[in-house]
C-alpha cells in the first residue's frame, strides 16, 4: 500500500519506488475516481496523510480533485496534532477507534479513507471498514507498506463490484462477509 503520488511523497521505511502508479493510469480510473468523488463525503485522515494534502489540495485548485476534498470535512486521528488549519477539520480526540465508532453512527456523508496507512490499521483492527474500494495493479514491489497487515482481524469479504482498466489494474468493490469458514478438500 502506498500513495500514488510521486517518487518523493513517501519515503518512510526506506522506500524508493514512489510513483509507481502513475504509469497505469488510464481515462478509465479517472472516469472511477471522479465517481467517487462526485457524491458527498466526508474524509478520515490519520496525521500524515493530512499533513501532506494540508500542503497540497488548498493550493492545487486547478485539479479537478481540489474542489471535493477541499470542501469536505476532514476527520483528523490525531494524538499530537492541535492545529488543523486546511478546513473544514475536526480533531478526533482520545482514543481514535471509539471516535470513529461514534462518528460513524452520525448522520452525514460517506466517510472516505485516503492513504492514512497507520489510521487503516486501526480500522481493520476494530472492524470499521463497511466497504473496501481495492485497487490491484499488475506489478508487485516487494517492500513498502501492507494494507493487511499482522494483527488485522480475519474476515471474508464479498465482491460487489470489479472493473478492469485498460492497464490492468483490477478494480474491486467488497463488503465484509463476515467470519471465515474454512472446509476441506480431503476425500471421506
Amino acid at each position: 500500500m502506498q500513495a500514488p503520488g510521486g517518487p518523493g511523497e513517501d519515503d518512510s521505511g526506506g522506500f524508493a519506488l514512489g510513483g509507481w502508479s502513475v504509469n497505469y493510469w488510464d481515462d478509465q480510473m479517472g472516469q472511477i475516481m471522479g465517481e467517487a468523488m462526485s457524491a458527498p463525503f466526508d474524509l478520515l485522515l490519520g496525521r500524515r496523510t493530512y499533513d501532506i494534502f494540508s500542503a497540497y489540495w488548498p493550493h492545487a485548485t486547478d485539479n479537478p480533485g481540489a474542489k471535493p476534498l477541499n470542501d469536505a470535512t476532514k476527520y483528523v486521528a490525531s494524538r499530537s496534532h492541535r492545529e488543523l488549519e486546511w478546513g473544514p477539520s475536526v480533531l478526533i480526540e482520545g482514543d481514535a477507534a471509539e471516535g470513529i465508532a461514534a462518528l460513524k453512527k452520525e448522520d452525514g456523508p460517506e466517510l472516505q479513507v485516503h492513504g492514512s496507512a497507520n489510521l487503516i490499521q486501526t480500522l481493520l483492527r476494530n472492524n470499521l471498514v463497511d466497504e473496501y474500494r481495492l485497487w490491484i495493479f499488475p506489478l508487485t514491489i516487494g517492500s513498502g507498506k501492507r494494507l493487511f497487515s499482522d494483527g488485522t482481524i480475519p474476515a471474508g469479504l464479498k465482491l460487489v463490484d470489479s472493473k478492469v482498466s485498460t492497464t490492468g489494474v483490477v478494480i474491486g468493490t467488497y463488503e465484509p462477509a463476515g467470519e471465515i469458514v474454512t472446509g476441506s478438500f480431503a476425500m471421506d
